[in-house]
């Protein structure tokens, strides 16, 4: 069962001139902030020690998106790119 929500046409039109579509194709991770940040991650875990367990693995991840949490200039390089500027 979905719990998804669809707002009513009402608000679509009452907000017309504050909303801008962006069509995206089916597959473009130059254009979303959230595959930079998965490749920003890879990068970061292929340069340390590679982790033996998935413990290790999960604890690597988690550290890598704490760090990110408090480096807002970080986060800010990912919608930096001109393709990404859209969602920013």
């Amino acid at each position: 069962m979905s719990t998804a929500v669809r707002p009513s046409a009402s608000v679509w039109t009452d907000h017309a001139a504050a909303i801008e579509m962006h069509f995206l194709p089916g597959y473009s991770p130059e254009l979303n902030a959230d595959e930079i940040r998965g490749a920003d991650l890879k990068r970061t875990m292929s340069t340390g020690t590679a982790p033996k367990t998935r413990d290790e693995s999960k604890q690597a991840v988690r550290s890598f998106l704490h760090r990110l949490q408090k480096s807002p200039g970080r986060v800010r390089f990912y919608f930096g790119k001109s393709e990404v500027r859209y969602a920013a």
